[in-house]
C-alpha cells in the first residue's frame, strides 16, 4: 500500500529485504502503514518505506552503543526520533545489502526472544 505522496518500494528491495529475515525463527512479513515491516512476534526486526521526499529508508534495532554511532556517520544512516534503538539506513542503488544483511541480522536479535535469536547463526 502507497499513498499518492509516496513512491512504491521496489519489488526487488523486498525480495532482498525479505530472504534475510524470513530465515530466522518466527518472521513475518505484513504490509504496514507504509511499505512493508517484518516481525518477530509482535516486535518489529525492520521497515522499508518510500517517504514523502521520494527517497526509501529501511529502519531498524540497534545496540545502544550503535545507536550513537548511526548518528555520527550521517548519510546514509540516520536515527529516527521514535523509538530509542531505531536507526534507518537511506535505501537506493548504491546500497551494500550485505552490510544491511548483516544489520538486519543484529535487529532480529535485538527483537527476537532470547531462545530464538540463539538459533541465528553469528559469525566468529
Amino acid at each position: 500500500m502507497a499513498s499518492r505522496d509516496r513512491p512504491l518500494v521496489p519489488v526487488e528491495w523486498i525480495e532482498r529485504v525479505s530472504q534475510v529475515l524470513s530465515a530466522f525463527p518466527e518472521v513475518h512479513e505484513h504490509d504496514a502503514w507504509v511499505g512493508m515491516a517484518w516481525r518477530v512476534r509482535s516486535a518489529t526486526v525492520a521497515h522499508i518505506f518510500g517517504g514523502e521526499d521520494q527517497l526509501f529508508r529501511i529502519t531498524f534495532r540497534a545496540e545502544p552503543d550503535e545507536v550513537v554511532a548511526f548518528e555520527h556517520m550521517g548519510a546514509p544512516y540516520f536515527r529516527t526520533n521514535w523509538g530509542g534503538n531505531v536507526v534507518g539506513l537511506l535505501v537506493n542503488d548504491d546500497t551494500d545489502w550485505e552490510e544491511l544483511a548483516e544489520m538486519l541480522t543484529d535487529s532480529y536479535c535485538i527483537q527476537a526472544p532470547p531462545k530464538l535469536a540463539e538459533q541465528v547463526p553469528r559469525p566468529g
